[in-house]
């Protein structure tokens, strides 16, 4: 099973995402937990919202407070209805979300059946639930489940998919769409401070970018050109120009990112996270499958470039826990391309016990540092990867709230 959670600032678009599917007959409510009561026992758009209402007034300083999870059982886990809430609930409590107002959908549009969640990430005196190291966990709540009720195990394929986004599938088609889904969300949550680390950011998700140079009429100009990549990372179908999918994804809107993910990265020290965890996995091993098994684990993913000798000379992490990408030598030396080289090859050692990724003391291993770091973690909740829509017959509903929350903070403000 393979869960992918989303965090949002309007609870309108994650539930008429799902409404929508429900007028068309495409999905159901299967299960709901702290939700008002309906009279007609409906839970349409108004219940919902009412019943997500009292947590969302009390948010103090949440600015995404809204939870939109997916659960996608394997498609030959046939499961009844009562099975699928079970795992839902369950699911629910092990990521610390049990008390709160959720309600649970079934969707049946396509043959893989599968559920979504749309609830809250603030308690009832608003305050934010600890959604530190969220990605991990939820791997973990993952397997557990699966072993409880006999499902079949996520591949490794499958684990990729449930990576924040989904990965595009050029064979899917709406190319143009799926890569706007992908780099629109990354240009704005990650941070990388180069375009190279940016690029290696979305092949993670099958996608292409180069950037291009050129002089019309004695004016110079640059820009990007994005495409679709298969499984080999060869660019397939037609390419598309930035223009196409907006200015933030564009070379001068990425190029502010870059310097401002500069200073943030510094500012908040968020190198010290991510080599932590990369030492501890290189201590543990010196086979590549099971290094990058290790940092998986983590909700760290590394890309390794070779050339046709099959020599490592590139290497970029992906921290998706704090959404940093980092080149490894930018971390240090024993971090970069020609060490991992060395190392996977049996011609270099991996480091001791007295390796220490900061040159200031000794190597200490992650789980001793990791009440540390989930302290002092920049991470928040994993970003909207669904193409949400909006119904205009419910916007009343949404408009109301909208003007109430803003009343309420005004209130604050005065006092």
């Amino acid at each position: 099973m393979v869960a992918k959670i989303s965090a949002g600032s309007s609870i309108f678009a994650a539930l008429s995402y799902n409404q929508n599917k429900v007028d068309d007959d495409h999905a159901r409510v299967i299960f709901t937990n702290k939700m008002l009561d309906p009279d007609n026992g409906v839970y349409d758009m108004s219940v919902c919202l009412h019943s997500f209402e009292s947590r969302l007034m009390a948010n103090q300083r949440t600015e995404k407070p809204i939870l939109h999870i997916s659960l996608n059982p394997d498609p030959n886990d046939r499961l009844t209805d009562k099975q699928m809430s079970d795992i839902a609930e369950e699911y629910m409590q092990k990521m610390g979300y049990g008390e709160q107002p959720y309600v649970v959908f079934k969707h049946e549009d396509i043959d893989r059946h599968h559920l979504h969640i749309v609830s809250v990430r603030v308690d009832c005196e608003g305050k934010k639930i600890n959604d530190k190291f969220e990605h991990r966990r939820s791997m973990a709540a993952c397997r557990e489940l699966e072993q409880k009720y006999g499902l079949v195990p996520a591949d490794q394929k499958q684990r990729e998919e449930g990576l924040p986004l989904k990965k595009v599938n050029y064979k899917d088609g709406d190319v143009k769409h799926q890569i706007a889904n992908v780099i629109r969300s990354v240009a704005k949550e990650y941070h990388f401070q180069s375009l190279k680390e940016y690029k290696a950011l979305i092949s993670l998700y099958s996608i292409g970018v180069e950037e291009i140079r050129g002089e019309v009429r004695g004016t110079k100009y640059k820009g990007l050109v994005y495409s679709a990549l298969n499984d080999k990372g060869e660019k397939v179908g037609t390419p598309f120009k930035s223009s196409l999918f907006g200015k933030s994804v564009g070379i001068e809107a990425l190029e502010k990112r870059i310097e401002k993910s500069a200073e943030t990265i510094k500012n908040k020290r968020l190198k010290e996270r991510s080599k932590t965890i990369i030492a501890a996995a290189m201590q543990g091993t010196n086979k590549r499958a099971d290094f990058e098994k290790a940092l998986e684990k983590q909700g760290v993913s590394v890309i390794f470039r070779e050339n046709e000798q099959s020599r490592i000379y590139g290497v970029t992490f992906i921290d998706h826990e704090q959404k940093c990408v980092f080149n490894g030598s930018r971390l240090g030396k024993e971090f970069s391309a020609n060490f991992f080289n060395d190392l996977f090859n049996g011609t270099g050692n991996r480091p001791d016990n007295t390796f220490n990724p900061d040159g200031k003391q000794p190597f200490v291993p992650f789980e001793k540092h990791k009440n540390d770091f989930e302290e002092n973690s920049n991470s928040g909740g994993i970003f909207d990867f669904f193409n949400f829509e909006s119904s205009v017959s419910d916007e009343i509903e949404e408009q109301n709230l909208t003007r109430r929350m803003k009343k309420k903070r005004k209130r604050q403000r005065r006092l």
